[in-house]
Parts: C-alpha cells; structure tokens; sequence
C-alpha cells in the first residue's frame, strides 16, 4: 500500500512576499507531472486569502487539481508541477518583465529567454538593468528586476496561446502588479497586450495603466524577430527602466 504525500507547510511565519521564490525552488525541486499537497499560510496580510494563494501557484508553475480550500487564514491545495518557468518575483521591483510565454529550451534550463540568439539577455545588460548573465535572481535581488510570463503553460510557439489564456494571465498579472506594485511593467512582445488591451498597440509607453503601474511594451527578444536589432532592444529596455525611475 503506497504512503500519501505529507502535505507541505510553506510560508509559515514568513509575509506573503516570500511566498513566490519558496514556491519557485519547490517548483525546481520536482519533476514535471509530480503532483503536491500543500497548505499556503503565511502571516496575515490585507489581500490574502485563496486568489491570491492560486494565483501564487499558477505563477509558480503549478496546474492547481479540483477546488482550493481555506482552513482559517491558511489556503491549502493539490497542484501538478507543470513544465514551465516559476514567477521570480518580490517586493520592492523597479521593474516587472512580462514576457508571453515559456519556451520549452527556457522551462527545461530554468531560465526566461535562456535559449542561444535570444537577445533579452544580452539587451538587459547592454541597458544597464541586470549585471550578471542569464541569473534572474541576482537581477532581482541586486537590481529589483522582476520577471513573469502572461501563460504558464509551454508552447513552442505564442501563436499555439489562445485569447482566453492570454486573457486569465493578464488578469492574474494585474492582481500581481497590485499587490507588489513594481515601479513599471514592461511587456516583452507586442502580442500579449495587443490581444488583450489594444489591437493596434505600438512599442513604448502605454496609456493604460496596470494594476496602477505604468506600462511600456516593446518588441520580442526572440532572434526570430528580425526586425529589431539588439540595439533598438536595448534602448526599449533602457527607455522601461526610465519609465519606472520616474514613477
């Protein structure tokens, strides 16, 4: 007779803030379909309750199984690790990257636009907004630069996303920007937020806000994207980070 999973305590006496790198090193800890139970109870704060204890999952790359529940403050649930990339996020962002989605090269190394000819890397330190190559946490511990995708789930492709994920992932990026309130947000690749918000949206600062954050959008990293060169990347993100700088 096989032994059930014990069920894991996460944030225990921690703020909620913590929350988003605990579950990204559970997330590197398990294989692809392991299925956890946990329970989410970290110490008590405006807005906590079970939304954002999902939406902290869904970040984190978790596909949550049948209803969540709440046992007083704490919200607990089944989740299915998912091959995806986790949220590297935390209080205290001067900027929030939010690409579309994984690539399945990036979910399986660990790293957002780790594959070879993705110039975000390259453009991120050209600009002057990260030090360290292809490290998102030293560039949010040493530089508050947050990073997130619209969709979770893996595609080899951001045409293979349909309107309705872009749209539950915009929504669930808005409660994050509320909540954390990054300086800006900056979107890598037009499509993202032109499915959601503007059709005809162009790169550069947006006049809508988010989650009351400005909003800069700029063209996709990706070397597929022939029609940016590394130098109009780099000076988009350089022009993101003025925008958070101001703010």
């Amino acid at each position: 007779m096989s032994q059930s999973r014990p069920i894991l305590n996460l944030g225990s006496g921690r703020p909620a803030s913590s929350l988003p790198l605990e579950l990204a090193d559970l997330h590197g800890s398990l294989a692809t379909g392991e299925c956890i139970s946990c329970r989410l109870e970290p110490l008590l704060e405006e807005g906590w309750g079970s939304v954002r204890g999902v939406d902290l999952l869904a970040g984190a790359g978790f596909s949550i199984e049948g209803v969540p529940r709440t046992q007083g403050s704490a919200v607990c649930a089944r989740a299915v690790r998912i091959r995806s990339l986790p949220d590297t996020v935390g209080p205290g962002m001067r900027l929030l990257i939010v690409g579309l989605n994984p690539s399945p090269y990036s979910a399986d190394h660990g790293v957002a636009y780790a594959r070879p000819g993705n110039r975000f890397w390259p453009a991120v330190l050209a600009a002057g907004i990260a030090s360290i190559d292809r490290d998102p946490r030293h560039a949010l511990r040493s530089h508050g630069l947050g990073m997130t995708d619209l969709v979770r789930r893996t595609t080899r492709r951001a045409d293979q996303v349909d309107l309705s994920e872009f749209q539950a992932g915009f929504a669930r990026v808005s409660r994050l920007v509320e909540w954390l309130c990054p300086k800006a947000v900056c979107f890598v690749g037009l499509g993202g937020w032109r499915a959601v918000v503007e059709r005809k949206a162009q790169a550069g600062v947006q006049q809508r806000m988010l989650g009351g954050r400005p909003v800069y959008v700029m063209p996709h990293t990706s070397g597929l994207n022939a029609h940016s060169r590394l130098a109009d990347l780099t000076a988009h993100l350089a022009a993101a980070a003025t925008l958070a700088d101001k703010s």
